[in-house]
């Protein structure tokens, strides 16, 4: 089976640049596994990479949704793995990229997506959380379900919710269903890039300043003012883009939203960190900023030369 190369990790860890130098490298097109950059007329909130890099390096999954579609990491998994396939196919190489660890893991590992209809019991446990709190459905899922818990915590509220719809509507966990998905047919060798964690976060702020300072206020405006929220838009409730639809709302001022914005950037990156560190595939490469991309470069392709794959 041919080998793929995946580049993963938290936000602003560096994942994209290093992924469109070894593209460039490879001659590999990029599959991006990012839940918000697939959205359009986000760009500066979700940091896709310019239309320069894009016509360099071809990337898939970027700005194909419009903010009101409906998409999940179940889908993603099949279109992406599809989309591989059509690359294999014609010989080209791949490259996946991104820090959304549930459509890595959808593409990857599979996702058990069946098409029923879970909406009474979704209704019903949608009730429960605004009764008895997320606190208390994650402990119902860990009595029927220990092993999905364990990979998610309360706040994974959405999978959460998923995954006990599923279990009160077929009677059956959504582990178990999930182990009966098909295998991708390429073997995928994962890469992450791991940096001090005041280096990292610093990185985080100066990102969220420079966001600020090339127009994000303006582009989460044009979206405000044509009737897009957060609150009825699940696409638009990302850091970056509520605590600057916050802003507008009149909830909290200028200075309180930079700072909410780079709190949440970084609560963030701590959990997709936690995330990914659970993943035992991963190759993590320590990174300082003396670090170059050359280095990184030679360091992925050495490691995956060896690695025979997942």
């Amino acid at each position: 089976m041919r080998k793929v190369i995946a580049i993963v990790g938290p936000t602003a860890s560096g994942k994209t640049p290093v992924s469109i130098e070894l593209a460039k490298v490879s001659g590999s097109e990029i599959i991006s596994a990012d839940s918000r950059q697939i959205y359009k007329n986000i760009p500066i909130a979700t940091a896709v990479p310019d239309e320069n890099v894009r016509k360099n390096v071809i990337h898939h999954f970027i700005e194909i949704l419009e903010p009101e579609d409906d998409y999940n990491a179940g889908r993603y998994g099949k279109d992406a793995r599809a989309v591989i396939e059509n690359l294999h196919s014609d010989d080209k190489n791949v490259i996946i990229v991104g820090g959304s660890g549930l459509y890595l893991r959808s593409l990857i590992d599979g996702l058990y997506e069946e098409e029923i209809d879970t909406s009474d019991q979704r209704n019903i446990l949608y009730e429960k959380l605004q009764k008895n709190g997320r606190k208390a459905l994650f402990y119902e899922l860990i009595k029927i379900d220990p092993e999905t818990a364990s990979n998610l915590t309360e706040y994974d509220t959405r999978r959460i919710i998923r995954a006990l719809e599923v279990f009160y509507t077929t009677g059956k966990k959504i582990s178990e269903l999930r182990k009966n998905v098909p295998k991708i047919n390429f073997d995928v060798i994962l890469f992450a890039l791991q940096h001090p964690r005041e280096n990292l976060y610093k990185k985080i702020n100066e990102r969220v300043d420079k966001m600020i300072e090339i127009g994000l206020i303006n582009e989460v405006r044009k979206l405000y003012e044509t009737g897009y929220h957060y609150k009825i838009h699940n696409s638009l409730n990302t850091v970056g883009i509520k605590e600057v639809m916050m802003y507008f709302d009149g909830e909290i001022g200028k200075p309180e939203m930079l700072e909410l914005i780079k709190m949440n950037t970084r609560r963030y990156a701590k959990r997709q960190f936690t995330w990914f560190k659970k993943d035992k595939r991963i190759n993590w490469i320590p990174v300082d900023e003396n670090t170059t991309s050359a280095e990184l470069i030679n360091e992925i392709q050495k490691i995956y030369e060896a690695n025979p794959g997942v």
